[in-house]
């Protein structure tokens, strides 16, 4: 996914320095909200999706500002890809993205399996699995299930759940590790 062409030395384009350098911040974990906290610094996801072969390697955040045009493609990439339509999703939800790929000390960028769902295929799944809620989080464009090649889902989750910013769910049967930025829980195994 590219960033597109701009024009001068805007913030965009630092961005664009930013990624083409592949910056990889060391930033500090902190509990108190379980969000990314200043080393001064840089946040980035990295996300391929196997649904739609997309990718995105994106610094979404620099010095305490997330940056709209970068999360909006963020927003496009976790689209619901059933119903083709996207959502404006938490970026405390990019935020623990963030910090669990960073904790887990990986390159590796995170297979996407389900971000945004609209309320429609939602219904569909649940009608399909008993492990999807009537309410899913991911309606409100506030989690995402994920998966790692290089990592289990007993690493993944322990470190979703050292941020202690949301719902963890583990689902290993089916390999992936669902995080949210609701309320602080945990479920599965």
């Amino acid at each position: 996914m590219s960033f597109g062409d701009t024009a001068g030395f805007s913030r965009r384009s630092l961005l664009r320095i930013f990624a083409a350098a592949t910056v990889v911040a060391a930033p500090t974990y902190a509990k108190a909200f379980g969000l990314l906290r200043g080393s001064g610094d840089i946040r980035q996801v990295n996300m391929i999706s196997g649904r739609s072969g997309e990718s995105i390697n994106a610094i979404y955040w620099i010095d305490g500002d997330y940056i709209p045009e970068v999360c909006k493609e963020i927003n496009h990439f976790m689209r619901d890809l059933r119903a083709d339509q996207s959502a404006k999703m938490d970026p405390h939800n990019f935020d623990i993205i963030a910090a669990t790929h960073h904790l887990l000390d990986t390159k590796e960028p995170y297979n996407l399996l389900s971000g945004y769902r609209t309320p429609g295929t939602n219904a569909m799944l649940r009608e399909n699995s008993r492990g999807v809620a009537r309410n899913s989080l991911h309606i409100k464009g506030q989690a995402a299930d994920l998966r790692l090649k290089s990592r289990s889902v007993g690493q993944m989750s322990k470190a979703a759940e050292a941020c202690s910013a949301g719902g963890v769910g583990v689902y290993s049967r089916s390999n992936f590790v669902h995080m949210d930025c609701g309320p602080v829980r945990t479920w599965g195994g």
